[in-house]
């Protein structure tokens, strides 16, 4: 089974009906395993974005999807609700990007800039500032309990209301809440002198 890579998936993925994840699984455990290929169109882009907000590094974040991809794939029979199969599958990218950070943390690497992210009109003082405010944001992105991290991707980069980051995540609304409003504390305190410079 050839994946396609996340990093040039089209559109963000959101989750559809539940139906129709079930039909698929249905599908796909019958023999039909085209289908699959449906259900990895539908989630990918989604998944890799949050893996990439998590992981900071994108040939890491895509590795770790096509991995999630393939574990579901293969322990399909053990997703004991295909209707809910879209938190199935993010509840194992979340396992695998967990276990990336546990790997990786006694290894710290720089973080690099997205030099995407600065437009070439801007003249290079301005890109340079814009360049250090990105590294700010990422390294106390980095600071952050990776739970926190989580919650605070799945709200403000995917847009996610509190009732489907539950539902992805296995755990309440008011606990999500929390680890949010925690989230932005800690990032506002990391933040507050660069915003504060004169």
């Amino acid at each position: 089974m050839i994946l396609p890579d996340p990093r040039t998936a089209p559109g963000i993925a959101r989750p559809a009906s539940p139906p129709d994840d079930a039909l698929l699984v249905r599908q796909v455990l019958a023999g039909e395993s085209q289908s699959y290929a449906a259900l990895v169109s539908k989630y990918q882009a989604g998944l890799y974005r949050y893996a990439l907000g998590m992981v900071r590094d994108s040939d890491a974040a895509a590795d770790l999807v096509q991995d999630a991809f393939v574990k579901a794939y293969t322990s399909l029979r053990s997703c004991q609700d295909p209707a809910r199969f879209g938190a199935w599958l993010h509840r194992i990218v979340v396992n695998r990007c967990k276990d990336h950070l546990k790997s990786r943390r006694r290894q710290m690497v720089p973080l690099e800039e997205d030099t995407a992210l600065a437009p070439e009109s801007d003249g290079p003082a301005r890109a340079a500032d814009r360049g250090e405010l990105l590294r700010s944001v990422e390294r106390a992105m980095e600071t952050l309990p990776a739970s926190q991290r989580e919650a605070f991707l799945l709200r403000h980069l995917e847009g996610r209301s509190y009732e489907e980051m539950a539902e992805l995540l296995g755990t309440s609304v008011g606990a999500l809440k929390m680890r949010v409003m925690r989230a932005r504390e800690a990032l506002q305190r990391s933040l507050a002198p660069l915003v504060e410079a004169p």
